[in-house]
C-alpha cells in the first residue's frame, strides 16, 4: 500500500503528480490544452473544486477537494483519460520531433506496471499533502503560482498561461477555479 493515500476524500489537498521518467510533455500547447479540458469537465461533472494549479512542462501542482467525496477516483479516471489521450495526440501529431522516443518511454512504463493497461504517461502517485492551516494554504498556494518563475520561465507568475495565477491577479485563467 501505498504511503501516499488520500485519507480524508473531502478535505482541501495540495497534490502534484508527474510524467514518467519527468519527460517534458507539455511544451506543446496541444497537450496543456487536453490537461485544461479535462480539468474543466472534472469541475463541471465530478465535483471537482480546484483553487489553484499550475501545469509545468512534466508536473502538474493542484489545490483541490471533491464536493463528492471521491477525490482519489476523480485523479484516478482524471490520469487515465489524459494518459490515453495525449499518447494518441502524441502519435498523431505529425510535427512530434520527440515521438518515438516518448512513445517508447510511455509503453516501457505501461508494461512495467501492473496497474497500467498499455502505457503509462503519470506517474503513480500524486503526493497528496492535507491542508488545514490558513498559512500552510497560502504558502502552497504561493508556491504553485511560483513555479514558473523560479523556473525562469517567465518574471511575474500572473503572467504564466497554465496557471491560476491569473486569477488571483485580477484576469481570467483557462481553468474555472474557486478563490480561497
Amino acid at each position: 500500500m501505498s504511503t501516499y493515500t488520500i485519507k480524508d476524500q473531502t478535505c482541501l489537498h495540495f497534490l502534484t503528480f508527474a510524467t514518467v521518467q519527468w519527460v517534458d510533455v507539455f511544451t506543446r500547447a496541444d497537450y496543456c490544452d487536453i490537461v485544461v479540458d479535462s480539468l474543466n469537465h472534472c469541475v463541471k461533472e465530478k465535483g471537482l473544486i480546484i483553487y489553484g494549479w499550475c501545469l509545468m512542462s512534466n508536473h502538474l501542482h493542484l489545490l483541490v477537494r471533491s464536493e463528492t467525496g471521491d477525490l482519489s477516483g476523480t485523479m484516478r479516471d482524471f490520469k487515465k483519460f489524459t494518459a490515453k489521450k495525449i499518447f494518441k495526440a502524441i502519435e498523431e501529431n505529425p510535427q512530434e520531433s520527440r515521438k518515438s522516443w516518448m512513445k517508447w518511454i510511455f509503453k516501457k512504463a505501461g508494461e512495467e506496471n501492473r496497474n497500467n493497461e498499455i502505457i503509462q504517461l503519470w506517474q503513480q502517485t500524486l503526493h497528496p499533502i492535507e491542508l488545514w492551516s490558513v498559512d500552510v494554504i497560502q504558502q502552497k498556494l504561493d508556491y504553485i503560482h511560483q513555479n514558473p518563475v523560479k523556473a525562469r520561465i517567465v518574471a511575474e507568475s500572473q503572467h504564466y498561461y497554465w496557471s491560476s495565477a491569473i486569477d488571483y491577479a485580477g484576469g481570467k485563467g483557462l481553468i474555472n477555479i474557486e478563490f480561497i
